[in-house]
């Protein structure tokens, strides 16, 4: 009986590529994915934010409102305060609430003025309706009114925000679809003398 030999016929595995030459360059039919934590919240996450942001910048407005009335008349001292709220809300609803991962921006910040206006519009009506049912209504009732009138008008605003303003989803394209070849192999001495 004759020993067995290994078979020499067969071809050696292919050895790896040398760590000298370049790694080839991603597919770009395949955009890098978002990490999870890059990912925008979901509607109830980012209503939570949108309550913690809007409702904070909310009660401390309407702590200033009153402070600033004392100088100027009610309308203007709540316009004042609107205005300043609502950039910082925006900002903070681009940063943190709707997740998009960078500040708000001019055309952010012209698209929420609507809401802001509708916001404005509606507190003031409803302070002006106060006014006209009590002649000197306490500080308290008209906080009360104030905020109330706030929290019907937040509902609306997030709506439009989370819609609107603040969307992520975009119409989708159509399919692409790319072949990617295999970059050739060049020894250095031929990119050398090729450049």
């Amino acid at each position: 009986m004759e020993p067995q030999t290994a078979d020499t016929t067969k071809s050696p595995s292919p050895s790896p590529l040398p760590s000298s030459s370049p790694s080839p360059l991603p597919s770009p039919s395949q955009p890098p994915c978002p990490s999870p934590s890059q990912a925008a919240p979901g509607p109830l996450a980012s209503f939570v934010r949108f309550v913690v942001c809007g409702g904070g910048v909310g009660v401390l407005s309407s702590l200033a409102v009153p402070m600033v009335a004392m100088t100027l008349p009610w309308a203007v001292a709540n316009a004042v305060i609107t205005v300043v709220s609502t950039l910082l809300c925006t900002e903070l609803h681009a940063l943190f609430t709707f997740g998009t991962g960078r500040r708000a921006g001019l055309r952010r910040h012209l698209q929420s003025s609507g809401s802001a206006a509708a916001a404005y519009a509606m507190t003031s009506a409803a302070v002006f309706l106060l006014h006209t049912a009590q002649s000197a209504p306490t500080l308290l009732t008209e906080q009360a009114v104030y905020l109330t009138a706030s929290a019907m008008t937040g509902v609306g605003r997030f709506l439009v925000l989370r819609l609107y303003v603040f969307t992520t989803t975009r119409a989708p394209h159509p399919a692409i679809h790319r072949t990617t070849l295999p970059r050739p192999l060049l020894p250095r001495p031929a990119v050398s003398t090729a450049c």
